[in-house]
């Protein structure tokens, strides 16, 4: 979680030293950007404690993911009465979750037709636009993984991280990279721990439980994808308030290792707390889904 917040806080600074923005289509769109930190503040706490039926006809993404962390504690709880009952949740979930992958494995086709309708519109130079994003997102990560990385190892161990570092870059990073799914890359990390002689009552809990919540590449994309939108649509941001969008960017990208590329499906989220609406929001999604693969 630490380093997923540092991640998010490095694409923030990213993204004020070197301000970015893509093409979107907002002609018809009014926005409502918030005055401050504080009207930003005010409308997270409004949006977390809404109803969920208002939530769900909304499209209030912020609102959903709070009723679905209460529920999934309820359901919890509840499963602990009933065998039955958590074999049920089980099988709610597998059925979601397989659903969501259905989905996203036609993620492709929805980028063919993106990439089409752009160069038909705006021509080949047009995708420059998208080099030009991938930029300060790969030199993001490139920092995050060998300096941000070894800083909190060194905290933590008092030693020097390096060795361990590249040992665990050229061992999982390939992998990684080519899956973009930390949940397959499991079993090529569980080895590389019993390589190491780490012991396995400790690697089995962390591996799995570490490719769910540690999602530094999430957060990053999110942040980095959210304020090029700000900065296209000409929306002010202190860095109070951008702070909070690492804090959110963070906590949400907490669980997304699930299906390749769903991360970018919590960029709305992000998008909410600068007033942007949910059609500019899923052109920002749209773009993710082409850069997705980097």
């Amino acid at each position: 979680m630490i380093e997923t917040f540092d991640a998010a806080l490095v694409a923030v600074l990213a993204s004020f030293i070197v301000p970015i923005e893509i093409t979107l289509n907002s002609a018809n769109t009014e926005i409502a950007p918030p005055d401050g930190i504080g009207q930003v503040l005010s409308n997270l706490l409004l949006k977390l404690v809404d109803s969920p039926v208002n939530a769900l006809l909304t499209a209030n993404y912020i609102g959903i993911l709070s009723w679905a962390v209460i529920f999934g504690i309820a359901m919890r709880e509840a499963s602990k009465t009933s065998k039955n009952s958590k074999e049920l949740l089980k099988t709610i979930a597998d059925v979601t979750s397989k659903i969501v992958e259905w989905i996203i494995n036609l993620a492709p086709f929805g980028i063919l037709g993106l990439v089409f309708k752009t160069i038909s519109d705006k021509g080949v130079g047009s995708l420059a636009n998208y080099g030009i994003l991938l930029v300060p997102l790969v030199t993001t990560m490139l920092f995050v993984a060998p300096v941000v990385n070894p800083l909190i190892a060194f905290f933590f161990m008092r030693r020097n991280p390096y060795s361990l570092v590249w040992n665990c870059l050229r061992v999982s990073g390939v992998t990684a990279f080519f899956t973009r799914n930390s949940a397959t890359n499991i079993p090529v990390n569980m080895k590389l721990c019993h390589d190491l002689g780490l012991n396995p009552d400790t690697y089995s809990v962390s591996i799995p439980l570490g490719s769910t919540i540690n999602m530094a590449g999430v957060a990053i994309t999110i942040n980095l994808l959210t304020l090029a939108a700000v900065n296209t649509l000409g929306i002010p941001v202190d860095f109070a308030t951008a702070f909070v969008l690492s804090v959110v960017a963070a906590i949400s990208a907490c669980g997304a290792s699930g299906i390749a590329g769903g991360s970018l499906l919590l960029i709305p989220v992000s998008c909410s707390l600068f007033g942007i609406s949910n059609d500019i929001a899923i052109q920002v999604v749209g773009v993710g889904f082409v850069i997705g693969v980097i």
